[in-house]
Formats: structure tokens, sequence, C-alpha cells
């Protein structure tokens, strides 16, 4: 019986030894085809994908470049060829943990993938359009399925621009403070933006209990933390400058603050994670910016009326000295006849 025992724990090692050398000659893109298999299976279908196999994807930010490329590559063509909902979410949740956690040479790859979709733009992950299905679960994972897509569409974005999704960012507020106004507006707009569709999260009822939304729901959580701590420094910062705004950047800041405030009470939120105090400061910006926008619209008013009433002044007296000239050479013409 020992005899036997040992030799069959001596066949199962020469079969991982087998596998282990079958796997280290495939090509990089066959290797990547099977991690992600790995990590997005069809079934079952309400679980997320397993760590192991997501370790397994990250592992190829540490090789060469083209073992990246091939990673995000596969990743994001079975992302785009199913039609099944609870695949597409499994291939999201792995390209999130690509995104926050995956080294610098994988991360890079991402928005090199994307663009390098004919229907780039808008919406690069060309998930908008994700069938819906007919059974109300698969209508309301296919929901959750265009919503996540377009969240880490701006965060990609997002990426690009800002620090705050890395996972080692570089301190936010010395780059702030070095901004000029449009561009720290900007900034604001599009972090207030990936906050809003974070607000717009499909309905939770229909999926409740689901552990492949919760995953979702948790790796989201963490971003929206981040999203707010940056937005609270740009909010800081734009206190200090209210006096100096112009009326176009108070405006657009007025614009950007309502949009924010509005994105308040969501009814999926599990707990806040951000105090009144937050929404005190950004009601305080609010309406200095309005009071900026107001002062500089009156300013322009009367610097209208001003340049208006010397225009006037000019042309009443160039109408007399024209009069005055057309009539003193008239009678110097008579008087020397």
């Amino acid at each position: 019986m020992g005899r036997k025992l040992r030799g069959l724990v001596g066949a199962l090692k020469d079969t991982a030894s087998f596998a282990a050398a079958a796997a280290a000659t495939l090509s990089p893109s066959s290797a990547a085809q099977i991690a992600v298999l790995r990590a997005t299976p069809h079934q079952p279908a309400d679980e997320p994908p397993r760590p192991r196999h997501i370790r397994a994807l990250l592992s190829f930010g540490h090789g060469s470049r083209l073992s990246a490329a091939s990673a995000v590559g596969a990743l994001t063509d079975r992302l785009r060829s199913t039609r099944d909902p609870a695949v597409a979410l499994k291939c999201l949740l792995a390209l999130h943990h690509v995104f926050t956690r995956g080294a610098f040479i994988l991360r890079d790859q991402l928005p090199i993938a994307l663009l390098r979709h004919p229907t780039s733009g808008r919406n690069p992950l060309a998930l908008s359009a994700f069938p819906l299905g007919s059974s109300p679960a698969s209508f309301a994972l296919a929901s959750w399925v265009r919503w996540y897509a377009r969240l880490l569409e701006l965060l990609v974005s997002a990426s690009l621009l800002l620090a705050p999704f890395h996972p080692n960012p570089n301190p936010g507020d010395d780059r702030v403070t070095t901004l000029l106004d449009g561009d720290l507006i900007s900034e604001l707009d599009l972090l207030v933006e990936i906050v809003e569709v974070m607000s717009r999260a499909p309905e939770m009822a229909v999926v409740e209990g689901n552990n492949l939304v919760g995953e979702a729901v948790r790796l989201i959580e963490a971003d929206r933390i981040a999203a707010e701590h940056e937005i609270e420094i740009r909010v800081r910062e734009m206190r200090e400058r209210t006096t100096s705004l112009g009326f176009a950047d108070s405006v657009e800041l007025v614009c950007v603050l309502r949009r924010l405030e509005e994105t308040r009470h969501r009814p999926w939120d599990r707990k806040p994670t951000i105090g009144d105090w937050f929404w005190t400061g950004v009601r305080h910006l609010s309406e200095q910016a309005e009071a900026a926008a107001l002062r500089d619209e009156e300013e322009e008013k009367r610097r209208f009326r001003r340049d208006k009433v010397s225009e006037s002044a000019r042309i009443g007296g160039r109408v007399a000295d024209e009069s005055t000239q057309l009539v003193h050479f008239g009678s110097r013409r008579w008087f020397n006849h």
C-alpha cells in the first residue's frame, strides 16, 4: 500500500514538473491567454476571480514588456468578445486589479490596449452597448458591466493626468499648487465626473448577495476614497484663489461644485467616507466663487458703461470740432473773397 502511495506521489510530481516545463515553453501570448481564462472562468458564475489567479496575471508585469502587453491584450480581447455578463464583470475586476496593483510596466499597457480599439473615444472599452439579456438577473448583471466599464475608463483617463489612483502616488498638495486656475478646475471636473459615475451605480436589490458584485463594490469604495481625497485637496487650494479668479473660471467652478454636491447622497453607500466638514468646505467655496463671479460681472458692466460714456464724449467732441472747423473754413473763405 505504501509503495503504491509513493508511486502515486511520484507520478503527480512528474506530472507537475511536466506541466511547469510545458508552461515554460509557451509563448507569452499563449501563456497570457491561459492565465486570463483561469482568472475569468464561466463557472462559478457569481464568484470573483481567485486571488492566486489574479497573482498569476499580475506576474506578467515582472517580465518583459512583451509579456505585459500580451497579458493586457488577452484580457481586453476576452472582455470585448464575451457576451456573458459574469465573465465580462470578472474581466473588469481583473483589469481593476491590474490598474491598482499591477507593476508599472503592466499598468502602462492599459491606455495602449484601450486606444487600440477602433471605437476608442468616449467609451474605449466598447461596452456601452453590452447586451442586457432577457432575465432580470442577467439584465441587472449586464447593467453593472456597462456601468463598471465606464468607471474604469474614467479611472484610466484620470491616471494619465493625475496621481491619486497610482499605488504609490506623489504628494498631491505640492503639485496642485503649481497648476494654473483653468488646469486645476479641469482636474476637479474630471474627479467630480468619477464620483458622479460612482453615485449612479445600478440597483443593488436584484444582485444582492452576488459575490462578484460585492467584490466590485469593495474595489470601488477604495477608489471613491482616493477621489474624494484628491477633490478635497483641490477644493482647499481653490479657496486660496477665489479672490483672483476670472469670471469664466468662477462660473465653471460653481457648476463643477454644484454637480459635486448632487452626489452627496448615494443610495448604495455602506458607510460615509467623509464628514460634514468636507461638504461645508465645498459649500463655502461655491459661495466664494459665486461672489467672485458677481463681482467680475458688476465690474464688467461698470467698465462697459464707462467705455460707452467715453465713446459718446469722443463722438460728440469730434462732431463739434468738425462743425467748428467747417464754419470757420467757410467764413475764412468768404472773408478772403
